[in-house]
Order: structure tokens, then C-alpha cells, then sequence
């Protein structure tokens, strides 16, 4: 066989790999487009369209509050050589294999595998199963923070003083804490601060257990009610709409977390603050739980192993260069939760400052940093109020943005398996609307009495680190083992 038959032979076996099923979209090279078999796929409108809704895809809430905290309880510094490890070795890799993948198959995240190599499509269902609990209870969050946005605008922030209905006697306030004659004549063994009890008793009004669910809480849930009405605007008319809003959610958090970063830096106290969040302690990475840590931090914050990524890539087109922009919007992910770290530090050490404690007695983790910590920070500063309501604009899109793009990776694998009966006429959107409803409604027990303790089981077991782990390892394995043995053994078959 001649080496011109070698190569046409190399060329078959791709083509034959991406040769569209009966019933599925066309790929977007020009043999594929021609059979016409299904309504034509969307693609992006330009290559920023593209790049920002991968940036608020992954750039979210977790950048925020979940990397500073991880990085000084793991060793400050010392934390970054495995989280770094694991960018270079696990994350940035997979992240781009799965772009590359639905670029390559201009298919979502479970018929991708159809054409790839069809004995893994279990990867692909894994991977929605994942991401559809995730759009559960994600979006929970931006419900809080909906309701916190509202309670701002009073002329004093409700979470400031003891002085509300929601407070109990053990309420002490913090000006009180820091006056040591005052401390004294109060006299408080258990003594709880009025922004956990605003949290906890307000917002939450959370039971003793899980057993004891308790009745509906109708702010929360109408708060969930306008976040889904808005996500569901967002993505309804595909790609189309998608790549517009990002141009404001995926940008207008960068800017204020550049404005927060100013202001904290110029705070006193901040200094101490940056200090606790980088000092190295080298001794921390002998703990298994400290890579365990970076390893899970850099699989929830790539987004990937969620059939998003891979639905995203699939509306570029066959020969846009991916790898570039994978390996810059790589660098923006990890630069953000970098300097998130300085922004939110700063703020928690002027508020140890103030409040006369230490660092470590502030600082906390998940919605404890967002919704207790950096509320009562705001308290603490001139113009109270302003900073609150761009503090929690700020989390909404955050949050916000990865919300839909999420979604529309649900949604377009999904859609995906039924191209011919899913793209004709409004059923993409009747069947959107169908998805949004069904998750808002499992959403309402998380906002109940008891909801918090159903969202941590949520938390833990839905997106877990493992179950992220597991479908990232049989991705490697069906694109590197499987789909590349049979190339290289088709190549030496022919040499």
C-alpha cells in the first residue's frame, strides 16, 4: 500500500468515527452538513462568545469563598505546590481534552461518546447525572444570596444589630464585644453575634435535624422561583442567547472583585489578613487531606466531568484553535481564586482588627465565608450598605453565570439525543422550561426548615470530589486507551 492510500486509509477511520447516526446532528464539516438528516446545530457567533461563557462556566462561587479558605487551612503558601501539581497534571489536561472532544464531534456530553468510542456512553450519562443534581442545589445559593441583595436596601442593614424580632437573648453585638466594661456587665457564656442569628434564624430558620423538615420557608422560595426565571431566560434561545448575557455576568464580577480587592487592601488590618492567608507551612503536605483539598478544588473549579465543557466546545467550530484559549482561560481560573484570596483576606483581617480576635476565629468556609463573615465585615465599614449591595451583586452573577452554563450543558446533551424531535419548532424551549421546573421543585426542599441539612447531603454526595474523580479517569481511559490504541493500531497495521 502506498503512503498516499496510508493516509486516505487515516482519514476514513476518522470520518467513519464521526459519521453522523441516523436521527443525530451533522458535524460541521461540509460531507457531514450535506446529509441534512437533523435541524442544523448552532454555533457560536464569535470566538468571545465562546471564552466568556467558558470563563462564567467555571469562574464561580467556589474561587471565592472555597480557595482562599482551603489554601491557608492546608498551609498558606505551601498549599499552592499541590494545587498547582494537580492544574498541570489533572486539570488543565482534562479541561481541554473535554472542549477538544465536543469540538471534534460537534456532539453534547453523552452522544459525544456515540460517535467517539460508543462501550464508554456510560461516561456521558454519569456525567449528567452529576450535573443535574448539581443544578439542584446549586442554584440554592443564589436564592440566599437573592434575599440577602433585598436586605440591603433598608436604611440599616438587618444582620448590623440585636434589635429584630428573629434575635435571641444570647445576641451580642460587637460593639459591645470590643467595649471590655460592657462585655463584663453582659456577662454572655453562649453568647451568638446578630449576622448567625440573621442567618440562622432568619433566612434559614433551620430545625434541630433532617428529620424535622418543617414547613416551607415562601421568601426562599420565591427568591428560587426569580433565580430559575432568570436562568431560564438566559439560555432559551440556545447559544444565541447564551452568548450575549455572559458579556455582562462573565465580566462585571472581575470588575467588582477588583474593586473589593482595593478597597480590603486599603482597610487596617488587612495586612495581617494576607499574611495568615500565605504563610507557608511546608509540614502541611505531609497530610493526604491537604491533596486530597487541591485535587477536588481543581475538579469543581474547571467545571469538568459535567458534560458542560464538552457541550460548550461542541458550538465551535471543527478547526477554531481550543487549545490556546483552554490554556488562557486555564491561567484566569486559577489567577482568580489567587486573588479572590488577597480580596477576601484583607476584609477578614480589618474585621479580627476590630473585633480584637483572631484571624482563624473569622475566617470560615462555604456559606459561612459568604453569607456570616463577609456580611458582618460590611457592617464594620463606612457606607455599609453600598458595599453590601455590590458585595452580593458581585456573588449573584458569579454564580448566576455558571448556573446557566451549566444548564445549557444539561440541555444540550440531552437535546442532543434526540436532534430530529428536539430542535423543530419551540420544543428546545418547551422542553428547557420542562427541566427548569421539574429542578425548581426538587429545590424546595432545600429551602424549607430543614433544607440546609438536605443541601449539605447534596453538597457532599452529588458533585463529590470521587464521583468527579472516577468519571475523569474513564474519560482518559476511553479517549488515551481506547480511541487512541485503535488509531495507533490501524497506523502500524498500514506501516
Amino acid at each position: 500500500m502506498s503512503q498516499k492510500e496510508k493516509l486516505q486509509f487515516l482519514k476514513d477511520f476518522h470520518k467513519d468515527t464521526l459519521k453522523p447516526s441516523p436521527g443525530k446532528s451533522p458535524g460541521t464539516r461540509p460531507e457531514d452538513e450535506a446529509e441534512g438528516k437533523a435541524p442544523q446545530r448552532e454555533k457560536w457567533a464569535s470566538k468571545l462568545d465562546f471564552v466568556l461563557s467558558v470563563a462564567g462556566g467555571f469562574v464561580g462561587l467556589g474561587n471565592v469563598w472555597r480557595f482562599p479558605y482551603l489554601c491557608y487551612k492546608n498551609g498558606g503558601g505551601a498549599f499552592l505546590i499541590p494545587y498547582f501539581i494537580f492544574l498541570f497534571g489533572g486539570g488543565l489536561p482534562v479541561f481541554f481534552l473535554e472542549v477538544a472532544l465536543g469540538q471534534f464531534t460537534s456532539e453534547g456530553g453523552i452522544t459525544c461518546w456515540e460517535k467517539l468510542c460508543p462501550i464508554f456512553t456510560g461516561i456521558g450519562y454519569a456525567s449528567i447525572v452529576i450535573v443535574s443534581l448539581l443544578n439542584v442545589y446549586y442554584i440554592v445559593i443564589l436564592a440566599w444570596g437573592l434575599y440577602y441583595l433585598l436586605q440591603c436596601f433598608q436604611t440599616e442593614l438587618p444582620w448590623a444589630k440585636c434589635s429584630r424580632a428573629w434575635n435571641t437573648a444570647n445576641c451580642v453585638e460587637d460593639t459591645v464585644r470590643r467595649n471590655k466594661s460592657l462585655w463584663l456587665a453582659v456577662n454572655a457564656t453562649n453568647f451568638t453575634s446578630p449576622v448567625t442569628e440573621f442567618w440562622e434564624h432568619n433566612v434559614l430558620s433551620i430545625s434541630s435535624g433532617i428529620e424535622e423538615v418543617g414547613a416551607l420557608k415562601w421568601d426562599l422560595a420565591l427568591c428560587l422561583l426569580a433565580v430559575w426565571v432568570i436562568c431560564f431566560f438566559c439560555i432559551w434561545k440556545g447559544v444565541k442567547s447564551t452568548g450575549k448575557v455572559v458579556y455582562i455576568t462573565a465580566t462585571f464580577p472581575f470588575v467588582m472583585l477588583f474593586v473589593l480587592l482595593i478597597r480590603g487592601v486599603t482597610l487596617p488590618g488587612a495586612s495581617e489578613g494576607i499574611k495568615f492567608y500565605l504563610y507557608p507551612d511546608l509540614s502541611r503536605l505531609a497530610d493526604p487531606e491537604v491533596w486530597i483539598d487541591a485535587g477536588t478544588q481543581i475538579f469543581f473549579s474547571y467545571a469538568i466531568c459535567l458534560g458542560a465543557m464538552t457541550s460548550l466546545g461542541s458550538y465551535n467550530k471543527y478547526k477554531y484553535n481550543c487549545y490556546r484559549d483552554c490554556l488562557l482561560l486555564g491561567g484566569l481560573n486559577s489567577g482568580t481564586s489567587f486573588v479572590s484570596g488577597f480580596a477576601i483576606f484583607s476584609v477578614l483581617g480589618f474585621m479580627a482588627q476590630e473585633q480584637g480576635v483572631d484571624i482563624a476565629d473569622v475566617a470560615e468556609s462555604g456559606p459561612g465565608l459568604a453569607f456570616i463573615a463577609y456580611p458582618k465585615a460590611v457592617s464594620m465599614m463606612p457606607f455599609p450598605t453600598v458595599w453590601a449591595i455590590l458585595f452580593f451583586i458581585m456573588l449573584l452573577l458569579l454564580g448566576l453565570d455558571s448556573q446557566f452554563v451549566e444548564v445549557e450543558g444539561q440541555i444540550t446533551s440531552l437535546v442532543d439525543l434526540y436532534p430530529s424531535f428536539l430542535r423543530k419548532g419551540y420544543r428546545r424551549e418547551i422542553f428547557i422550561a420542562i427541566v427548569c421546573i421539574v429542578s425548581y421543585f426538587l429545590g424546595l426542599t432545600m429551602v424549607t426548615k430543614g433544607g440546609m441539612y438536605v443541601f449539605q447531603l447534596f453538597d457532599y454526595y452529588a458533585a463529590s470530589g470521587v464521583c468527579l474523580l472516577w468519571v475523569a479517569f474513564f474519560e482518559c481511559v476511553a479517549v488515551a486507551w481506547v480511541y487512541g490504541e485503535m488509531f495507533l493500531l490501524s497506523f502500524f497495521l498500514l506501516t
